[in-house]
């Protein structure tokens, strides 16, 4: 009785929530607005200076000194970028970017709405040290984006869905490219040198067959993270270039795969036959030949979709709502109104809801004008607009992107504000566009499009 109420009350409503494609847009939602309250309560101080506690890993003379935010950042985040690397060598693999033409819409569309944003906020801030952060509104928050999305069910076509999630990663893959180049500190070579061995390690195991998540696991964080976080370059580099090393082919294939399945469920069979009741030492025989289908299914699955699949709840409701709740929490007191009229903010404004809109769809547009390439069938020129709205959204990574760009804390909060306000906008506007938009143009059987690919 105890068990069945707590499946009834916790576990399946829990179950339920995680299963969800709006559940992580709304946890960080919730994240966001708890530490804005937070941040503007009689606990604010208590607030921000617990970020600022240091932790000390190592012994001796080699100890990595960061405080809490920092490992958060530069820690915790790794995850989320090592499943956006996944994510991006399946896509490359067997997804939308596998093929040029299916790739060239989406990649051009993501180098507008990266180019632009940039732009915008170089026209606020040029002349003064805070142009540095013209990397804060590139960025693409893919978990709200799609969580709108998903909230607007079939009024927007499925092929819409595949585009923004194909740009949104283009437009992930821009963003870690910007953090390598413009966004690390001085440079170890001596520790570059080490990371590119242990990259090189890592990649000469996926050639030779190696299929061990653990493995890769001891190898991409024990050496390849830890090499370039000591190195200067950003750690989050790591973990995209260890996602790459992971091996997308399996042990065993499809057909091999089901004749083993087939021999393994005689072999229950001819257990139940043999034994005319049930006893221990018959259930005994039936668990060990179960336990062999996992082994099996293990074997047939390649370590990517394993790995992306294990990561991706913890990275979902536990990596990005930790960051939100460390980054998003800024104190507004009189001072912070008049930070919306500063270049920071409106350049991070602007450039999220102005640049992303126009690069996307201007970029969009002449390559369809051009014949490079074709709108996705269902989508219309008043999707991609509201697209645009969705891809303004720069939550997660621009906060991040703020956490490098600035040391000055009048310009980091400043950055924030813009971000929140933007986002925020954005996610509105681009809802009840699309829902007025609908999708009367085209029903599209989405068992058909599952097929064709």
């Amino acid at each position: 009785m105890k068990k069945s109420t707590l499946d009834i009350y916790l576990l399946l409503p829990v179950k339920n929530f995680i299963e969800k494609k709006t559940s992580v847009g709304l946890l960080l939602i919730f994240s966001a607005v708890f530490a804005m309250i937070i941040a503007n309560s009689p606990f604010a101080d208590s607030y921000h200076s617990f970020w600022g506690r240091y932790i000390y890993i190592g012994f001796d003379d080699f100890v990595i000194r960061k405080n809490l935010l920092h490992w958060i950042n530069d820690g915790l985040m790794s995850m989320f970028f090592f499943l956006v690397g996944l994510e991006l060598k399946r896509e490359l693999m067997h997804g939308e970017l596998a093929s040029f033409r299916g790739a060239l819409l989406p990649v051009g569309a993501a180098i507008g709405g990266m180019l632009f944003p940039a732009l915008v906020f170089y026209f606020f801030t040029q002349g003064t040290d805070a142009v540095s952060g013209w990397g804060i509104p590139m960025a693409t928050d893919i978990a709200f984006a799609l969580g709108i999305l998903y909230l607007l069910g079939d009024k927007v076509p499925l092929t819409l869905k595949v585009f923004l999630t194909a740009v949104a990663i283009v437009d992930d893959l821009g963003a870690v490219v910007v953090i390598a180049f413009f966004y690390t500190s001085e440079i170890s070579m001596n520790s570059l040198a080490l990371g590119g061995f242990f990259l090189l390690a890592l990649f000469t195991a996926n050639q030779i067959g190696v299929r061990n998540t653990l493995f890769y696991a001891v190898m991409g964080i024990g050496g390849l993270w830890l090499a370039v976080l000591l190195s200067g370059v950003h750690a989050t580099i790591a973990a995209v270039l260890a996602a790459f090393t992971i091996p997308t082919s399996k042990k065993i294939n499809t057909s091999l795969f089901l004749r083993k399945v087939r021999i393994l469920s005689e072999q229950i069979k001819t257990i139940k036959k043999k034994s005319k009741e049930d006893n221990d030492e018959e259930d005994q025989k039936i668990s060990d030949t179960i336990e062999k289908f996992s082994k099996l299914t293990e074997d047939a699955t390649p370590p990517l979709q394993r790995l992306e699949h294990a990561l991706h709840p913890f990275v979902s409701f536990v990596v990005l709502p930790v960051f939100a709740f460390a980054n998003a929490g800024v104190t507004i007191d009189a001072e912070a109104f008049s930070y919306f009229y500063s270049p920071v903010t409106l350049g991070v404004i602007f450039g999220l809801i102005i640049g992303k809109i126009f690069g996307i769809f201007l970029f969009t547009r002449l390559m369809v004008f051009f014949k490079l390439c074709v709108l996705p069938e269902g989508v219309t020129w008043k999707h991609v607009f509201g697209l645009g709205f969705l891809a303004a959204i720069g939550f997660t990574m621009s906060l991040f992107i703020t956490d490098l760009a600035y040391e000055s804390a009048v310009y980091e909060t400043q950055a924030k504000i813009g971000i929140l306000s933007a986002s925020l906008i954005a996610g509105v506007f681009g809802y009840f566009f699309l829902k007025l938009a609908g999708n009367n143009n085209l029903k599209i059987d989405e068992e058909i499009l599952k097929e064709d690919d």
